[in-house]
């Protein structure tokens, strides 16, 4: 067989005509020429089988990497950030001073608040609410809180049969607040150290 090469340089072009031969096809061993013991061994002792049993006692006594969750539970950081609570202070008063950062630092405006100014003129909130259907669990609201009123806790097993149900309201989070304070606080003191 010939075939053209060309090659260009700057004042002329050169054309080579080279003759190469072509080469046969590697031959592929014909499954007759193979011998009879070969195929009953391929045939019989099944090899597949064997490597696939091999897979499975190599895995049969590795570590177990499946989790029971309703027995079971993996570990938590204490950066978790699960259902919303609001605090108050060892003396009852509600830590919440209606300062509206955490609404306004909101991205998915899950936030709702309502305020008014006591006799003392401290203001403190009429309503506050967060929509759980809203809420990506970012946790600048809890950032943004001067007086740690409003965190997120390690709760992450709740559910609404209705839209309303995951809307709470500040009885619900100071319910949730009095309820996990020892474990909301203990969290708060162990991720002190990196804030």
């Amino acid at each position: 067989m010939y075939r053209w090469y060309v090659k260009a340089s700057q004042r002329r072009i050169i054309a080579i005509l080279i003759y190469y031969k072509k080469q046969p096809a590697p031959r592929t061993p014909n499954p007759k020429e193979q011998t009879k013991m070969a195929n009953f061994f391929k045939t019989f002792l099944l090899g597949e089988l064997v490597k696939g049993m091999g897979v499975t006692l190599k895995n049969f006594f590795a570590r177990k990497d499946t989790i029971y969750f309703p027995e079971e539970k993996t570990p938590q950081s204490v950066r978790f950030r699960g259902l919303h609570a609001q605090r108050r202070y060892p003396n009852g008063e509600e830590r919440c001073i209606a300062c509206k950062l955490c609404e306004a630092v909101c991205p998915a405006m899950a936030i709702n608040i309502e305020s008014e100014e006591r006799e003392d003129g401290t203001r403190r909130t009429t309503r506050y609410d967060i929509d759980l259907t809203k809420c990506i669990f970012c946790g600048f609201c809890e950032e943004a809180c001067p007086t740690d009123a409003i965190v997120e806790t390690h709760i992450f097993e709740y559910h609404g049969e209705k839209k309303g149900d995951l809307h709470m309201t500040k009885p619900i989070l100071l319910a949730i607040g009095d309820k996990y304070e020892a474990e909301i606080a203990k969290r708060k003191a162990a991720d002190a150290p990196y804030r």
